[in-house]
């Protein structure tokens, strides 16, 4: 038996993260590692070590596109 019924609500909040919206993998060429947080999603981005991907929602990529240590892979 359950203490909360079947009426309990389901969130639908759910973060707005690369994996829930579109996405754009780029590629971290510097020599060390970086962090950067996204102008237009406002979000965290860690590339640990030179070669690291990582996912970039579509609203930070095109800010991105303009790092000389960032490549946008295809």
């Amino acid at each position: 038996m359950n203490c909360c019924g079947s009426t309990r609500s389901r969130s639908t909040n759910f973060p707005s993260t690369p994996q829930t919206r579109a996405a754009v993998l780029f590629e971290y060429t510097g020599k060390t590692a970086l962090s950067i947080v996204g102008p237009g999603s406002r979000s965290a981005y860690r590339f640990d070590y030179p070669g690291a991907r990582v996912f970039v929602d579509r609203r930070d990529a095109v800010y991105f596109a303009h790092l000389p240590v960032l490549r946008r892979v295809i």
